[in-house]
This record gives C-alpha cells, structure tokens and sequence, in this order.
C-alpha cells in the first residue's frame, strides 16, 4: 500500500525511529514541498503544496488541534523518574472521537498540563505518539506563561466575556509582547501539525480562542488544508470586540478556515458583524447553510452546541459508588427541597448573584426556610490573578451571612463545596436535586444544565436508591441565565437575566411551586433534545459541514498573497489565466476584424484618484487603437454623457457608452443614442421622494442622480445600518415602483433604479450586432472590466462564441482586473498591467499602419 510521505513518518516512529524532538535537534521530516514563490496551480508550478506522493491510504484522518492534549500524566514514584499517561475522560477532545466514526483516524495535537524536562521530551513524545496517537508541542514555560496566563487569560478571555480593560485591574492593557507570545506559540503548534498532515488527505479541527492565529500558519503552508476551526467561549458583540488592537490580524486568521463554529447564532452574528464593520465582508445564507465569500473561497458558518458524553454520564450513573452516594444524601437531605449550583470560581459564573437571590427568596417565603437548601459545587478557578481572590471573598461572607441569618441546628441554607469532589458525587448531587441553577453573567456553553437533565432521568439502581416508582415520568427544573451558550436550546427552561436578582427570585420560587405535571413536561422535553444531540451528534454534524466546505478545493487555482498574519488564499475557477501579452498581441496581429470593450473607471484610471481630467497616456493609446481601421472601440461607462465627453473631447474615433450603456455614442461626431427606448421618466417622481427620505434618515448617504437613473449611496453610511436601510429601500422601492417599467438593483453599497433591460451588455450586443450589419463579422474581441456591471459584458461575449456574431474562428479575450471570482477568463493585476497590454496593442496597430503605408509608397514609386 502506498502511503504519504508524511504518514510514512508515523510508521517509522512507531517502529522505532524517533528524532530528537528537542530544541536545536533534528526536527521529524516534514512533506517534501515545491519551493519558492506561489504560483498556478498548472503542474509545472504547483502553488498548494501538497503531499509528494500520491496518497492511496484509504482511511480518512482527522488531526485535532487542542490547547491541552486530552491526557492525564503522572509522575512515576519508584524513584527510577517517567512519567505515566492516561486517557483524560472527561476532555472533550477525547469524548468528540465517538462522532467521526471508525474508520476516521485521529491524530491529536496539543501541550501537556505537566512541565517534561527537555532532557525527557523525546522519550515522552515517542511513547506518546506510539500509544496514543498524540504529538505533544513543549511549550517552553516563560513562553507558555506569557501565552496563556497573559494573553489568553488577560485579554481575550476577559474581552470575549465582555470586560473591557478600562483599569489596569480589570482584565489588563494590551501589552504587546503577549500578543507575540501568542503568536509564538500558534507558530509551533502550527509546526506540530505540519509534521503529521497528509495535507491532500487529512482534515483540520482546530478548538478554540487559545489557537485562533493558527489557521493562518497552516494556510500559508498548505493553500488548499481542510480546515475547519470551533469557538468554544462567547464571541462578543463588534462594539466590545472592535477594541482589541489586533482585532483585524485575528478575524483574517479565522477566515482562513474553511468551516467556523460557534455554539449559538448571537456569537456567529457578532463574528458576521465584526467582519462587515472591520472588513467590509458580506454573508450569504443559500440552502440553510451561511457563508463568507473571502477572495474567491467560500468560508462556511457552522451553528450547533456542543453536547455531553452520554455514554460516559450513564456508565458512571451505573457505578455502585454513585448508587451509595445518592443513598447518602437522599438521608442526609431527607425532608428538604435542594437546588444545586454547580460552577467554577470565576467572576463571569454569577455565584454571589445567586446566593443573594437565594437570601431574598429566604427573606420572601419565611416557610421556606428549614425546607429549602442551595447545595453550590464551586469548582476551582481556571484562571488566577485578584479577581479570582475577590470572587472567593465575596462568595465565603454571603454564605457565611445567610448561615448565620437563616441557619439553625442541623440546617444550613446554604451548603457550599469548594474541596474537589469525584465526578460520582458530582453525579450524585444532580440526581437528588429538585431544581439546578446557572446564573452566570456570560458562558460560552456551560454543559451542567445537561448532565443534570441526563442525571435526574437515572435508571433502575437510581430509581431503587430514592425509592421512585419506575413507572412514574421523570421531572426536573432548570433555571438558566440567558447569558449562557446552552440558554437557547433548553426551551423549557426558566431563562433569567441573573443581574436582576428579583426576577431570578421568582424563578426559584415558580421552580418549587410548579405542578408535577409540569415538571415532567419540562424534563420529558429536554431529555429528548439532549440525548438525541450528544457531544458524537456534534462531532459528525461539524465533519459532515467540513467535508462539504472543503469538497471544491482540487479543483480550484490557489494563490497566497500578503504578509505575516494578513496572509490568505485566493480561489479562483481553474479556467482562469493571467493574461499573456505576447498571447494577445500574437492574436491580434493575425487579426483583421476587431471589436474592443473598456471599462474607465478601475480598469483604464484607478477609481480612488480623483480627477477632472482623463488619463494622458490612456488617451493616447485609445487615439492609436482607434486610428486602426480594423477596430471598433468602445468606452463603456457609469459616468454621465457629459463627463465622458469633456473627459474624451480628444478622442474623435471613439464610441463612449454612458450610464452603463444608456446613452451610446459611436464617434465624437455622432450624435447620443439610446439603445432602449423609454418614453419618459416620470418614475423619477415616485422613487425620488422615497431615497431622500432614507438619505435624512441614514447618516452618511447620498443620492446621485443621472439622467437614466437614480442611485442611493450609502459607502460612508454604518456599515450595519446602512445595510439594513439598503434592504429597506429596496423593497419599499420594488413595492411603489412594481407598476413601472424600470428595475430596483442593490449592489456593493448601492440601491439603484433604472429603466428595464439597462445593463453593460446591452453595449456588447449593440457593438456586435452593428459590426455584423457591416459585413464586419468580429474575429478579435476584447473587453475588460473591474467591477459587477462588467460581468453583463463578459457573459454576453464569451455566449457570443456559440452564435452568428462572431467569426467561428474568433479569438475573445475576457478580462478582469484582479484575481477574484468572474466570468472572464482572464486576469490583469492592475490598471497599470492593462495600460502595458493596450500599448503593445497599439504598438502592433501602429507598425501595421506603416506597414501599409510604406507598401503603398512603394506601389506609387513603382508606377511611377
């Protein structure tokens, strides 16, 4: 079987062979690649580097990115040092392996918790990556410090949970050497990855906020990586994420993904937002799926939570420990209502709100006490710093002053748990509790509200401990803070906004008072939902949408442009070239009958250049082209006919369409025409009104107006806003204007109407049609564009070739300006390029001019 060069390298370590993976040491041969500069994808200069050898391995791959590896290390105690590896079982990069199938392989790459000496680093990776499938990335510990407890910790977590460092105590300034910490340390997971990855075969799933720049390492090495990127914390709102200083570096890596996924739709519409405001990028939903079109590569969103392990939940729900446990406590609690409170002590968990709306509900419903318990499992903080301290203080006084209020002998209000407890007690606690609370502030998913629901349904051992009757439906009751991930799929939930303590006062209270009925609706209705989407529904749903977004990479042409973090991969269609000058002016030369479209605006002057005055050296070259009589060339334009004119007053043998082919004019003596007729514009009347009155309303827009159309800008609008007007005023313009005999448009920032039929291609289809009324019958044609508009002229050409219009032998040249996505064939860079191209044009049209004249000289010497 013949297998990758790169996979090739797994076989070798496992049987044996294993370079050092130390610092300064031989590093494990990567995939042979294609040196030097990206180009075509043609095969003599491949641009997405790939695997060297075909691979035939017919098991699919999947190398999971993680911060941590999902294993557990301990020490070795014989005094001979090494270390022991475990499965860590409560990971949910383990746990996601049940959903990608057997016959998926997976590869995991990530660090570990514990610090390995250098000097054991290898044997470590060895015994890793032979017994696990794990290749570990040894952090040094003052890089990995600055990047997780720096960077991680003090910016983007803080800033995604929506806290703005407005102090230097809340969250920290951005400090620039952590963001290059962060980006080191990306850079070698990055490594890692590249080491293991058949990139023509393997997938890419990197997790979370820890590795968000490393999609961007692994897309400038392989172009065509199958890439697919989860979010696992809050995305916030652009407002908050707009002030992180290196916001732009960080989106751009994102879209260099191919599948993003968030927990809810609130986190992907902020990210949708961000790129719109921040980059100027639109989405599109086709067919139930939502996209990013990012220069030519289709970056699809992805909205599923995560779930829970079943499997693992109802294997522990069958230990004899639990069983005990619950016996336990079903004693020590007998005669008492317990809510349960399960979270880590950290500041966006809400604990101390919580325990005050406990205390009020106290305060509320005296018979309530001595009957109620809040049982709060704090579990110890993830991260560390003074707010962590703060936390505990606040959370020990407000149980410590309850206690004392409410408390009596043998009964605590408030049983609070901060020692670590064995995942069977934690089990056990959800099983004897009536009610589950989740109050935190901001959550990216918070998975407890789930294991309490698959808790409380038990099994037959369960129902014996608390001496339930089998037959009976279960019940349960979340009160959930709408601020968490999980919030929007637990329907029958009691959704609260935890900062209002009187509501989730009354939360708690409409939790005890419910009907059994209800109670067991409720469950019935969330057991449904949680065990049908575990953590293995998950898994394969995001495989599944991976697979599809990446189904087009082998055929697309790749290229990698810009620098550092700003680097990402233009897709284009594999028909499309760069256009040859020395190919067009060959074609031209043998040529006779030729039919030339340009667009001005982009394509001969840059649009960003301001001027009153046209181009002195595209003036000059039109003036060659057009004194060639086997040419008809035509301008085509959006300006008016009165600025084309004063702009082209020089060009005598030029045709000038206007307004996107309204107005055509074939030389300067001819007079305007206009290639459809419309009897009047009186529609002007109607649409007028209603763009001024969204121009006083959207801060920023403009309208301009032509003598064919109007034309609502709204460029230096918000972006957001102007957007949701844009859709506004189109359908209030469709719908006043769906009598009349004209089209309502939207395009890049734009609402335009004009008279029906108006577009660039009418002026193709004029040119063509003209010249074959002529005995002209084309069997040159060039035209180029840069934008939209100009796409009506590429189609109507390049359907042109199958007709009557051209010469069957015709050559036709489609050209863009720029790679991106469109229906020419070919591509120029710049307005520069396209200038170099039209000279060597004219160039040829001049020496064949005096060509002809010198041969007619010789002709009238040799009569004479």
């Amino acid at each position: 079987m013949m297998v990758s060069r790169s996979y090739s390298n797994l076989l070798d370590l496992t049987s044996g062979y294993f370079p050092n993976f130390g610092q300064g040491g031989k590093k494990l041969s990567r995939v042979a690649t294609v040196t030097g500069a990206l180009t075509d994808l043609d095969d003599e200069n491949g641009n997405s580097v790939g695997s060297d050898a075909p691979s035939s391995v017919s098991q699919e791959r999947m190398i999971i990115v993680g911060n941590q590896l999902p294993l557990r290390a301990h020490q070795r105690s014989d005094g001979n040092g090494g270390w022991n590896f475990s499965w860590d079982e409560d990971s949910l990069l383990l746990q996601l392996k049940n959903g990608l199938g057997e016959d998926v392989e997976v590869i995991y790459v990530g660090s570990l918790k514990e610090e390995i000496d250098p000097s054991e680093q290898d044997d470590v990776a060895q015994t890793l990556l032979e017994t696990f499938k794990c290749v570990p990335a040894f952090i040094p510990p003052e890089l990995f410090s600055k990047f997780y407890h720096g960077f991680c910790k003090q910016h983007l977590w803080p800033l995604f949970h929506y806290m703005l460092p407005l102090s230097p105590d809340l969250g920290g300034r951005f400090d620039r050497s952590l963001w290059q910490a962060y980006v080191s340390v990306n850079k070698i997971f990055a490594d890692k990855v590249m080491e293991v990855i058949s990139p023509d075969d393997d997938f890419v799933w990197v997790h979370d906020y820890h590795l968000m720049v490393l999609p961007t390492f692994l897309r400038k090495r392989f172009n065509r990586v199958k890439l697919g990127f989860f979010l696992h914390s809050p995305f916030p709102s652009s407002e908050i994420y707009r002030t992180l200083p290196v916001r732009d570096e960080l989106l751009r890596a994102l879209l260099n993904s191919d599948l993003i996924g968030f927990h809810t739709f609130d986190y992907a519409r902020h990210f949708l937002s961000c790129c719109s405001r921040m980059l100027g990028l639109s989405y599109q939903s086709k067919r139930g799926y939502i996209g990013l079109e990012y220069y030519g590569r289709n970056v699809s969103i992805k909205i599923l939570p995560v779930g829970i392990h079943m499997g693992q939940l109802q294997s522990v729900l069958d230990l004899p420990d639990t069983e005990s446990k619950v016996s336990e406590l079903r004693d020590h609690f007998r005669g008492q209502i317990v809510l349960l409170g399960v979270d880590d002590m950290d500041i966006f968990k809400g604990i101390s709100l919580k325990l005050l709306a406990f205390e009020q509900l106290l305060i509320q419903h005296p018979d309530k006490r001595g009957k109620v318990v809040l049982v709060q499992i704090a579990n110890p903080a993830r991260g560390r710093g003074r707010d962590v301290q703060e936390v505990q203080s606040e959370t020990y006084a407000t149980v410590r002053r309850i206690n004392q209020s409410f408390g009596r002998r043998g009964y605590d209000p408030v049983v609070l748990i901060d020692t670590p407890l064995q995942f069977y007690e934690r089990i056990a606690y959800y099983v004897i509790a009536e009610c589950c609370l989740v109050t935190a502030v901001r959550d990216g998913m918070n998975l407890i509200p789930y294991e309490y629901i698959i808790c409380r349904q038990g099994n037959e051992k369960l129902d014996n401990a608390l001496r339930l009757n089998p037959s009976v439906p279960k019940k349960s009751m979340l009160v959930v803070s709408e601020f968490i991930g999980c919030s929007p799929s637990l329907s029958g939930a009691i959704r609260v906004n935890p900062w209002n303590i009187d509501a989730v006062t009354e939360a708690m209270d409409y939790a005890l008072i419910v009907s059994e009925a209800e109670k067991q609706l409720r469950h019935e209705k969330h057991y449904r939902y949680v065990s049908t989407h575990d953590v293995a529904y998950w898994a394969h749903s995001f495989l599944q949408d991976l697979e599809r977004a990446c189904r087009d990479h082998v055929r697309r042409r790749c290229w990698g442009i810009g620098f550092g973090l700003g680097f990402r991969v233009i897709a284009l269609d594999p028909n499309f070239r760069k256009l040859s000058v020395e190919h067009i002016v060959s074609a031209y030369k043998r040529t006779k009958s030729r039919a030339i479209l340009l667009d001005y605006d982009g394509t001969m002057m840059l649009q960003s250049l301001i001027s009153t005055t046209a181009n002195a050296d595209a003036v000059v070259i039109l003036n060659n082209l057009c004194k060639d009589p086997k040419n008809v060339v035509f301008l085509v334009s959006g300006k008016d006919r009165k600025t084309l004119t004063e702009l082209f007053s020089s060009c005598e043998k030029l045709g000038i369409a206007a307004e996107h082919g309204y107005f055509v004019r074939p030389n300067h003596d001819s007079d305007w025409e206009t290639c459809v007729a419309v009897p009047d514009f009186y529609w002007k009347q109607i649409a007028e009104p209603v763009m001024k009155l969204y121009t006083e309303t959207t801060d920023g827009s403009t309208i301009e107006t032509k003598e064919s159309a109007l034309v609502w800008n709204y460029q230096y609008a918000d972006p957001d806003f102007g957007s949701c007007q844009a859709k506004e005023l189109l359908d209030h313009l469709e719908s006043v204007l769906a009598n009349e005999p004209v089209s309502v448009k939207s395009g890049q920032h734009i609402v335009e109407v004009k008279p029906q039929g108006i577009n660039k291609g009418l002026v193709a289809e004029h040119l063509l049609v003209t010249m074959q009324q002529k005995g002209m019958l084309p069997d040159f044609v060039l035209c180029i564009g840069d934008d939209r508009s100009d796409e009506d002229m590429f189609e109507v050409i390049m359907s042109a070739r199958t007709g009557s219009s051209l010469s069957p032998v015709a050559e036709v040249f489609a050209c863009t300006v720029g790679q991106k996505p469109s229906k020419a064939k070919y591509y120029l860079e710049d307005t520069t390029e396209i200038l170099r191209m039209l000279q060597g044009l004219a160039s040829a049209s001049e020496q064949s001019i005096r060509s002809v004249s010198q041969a007619s000289q010789r002709v009238i010497i040799d009569r004479e």
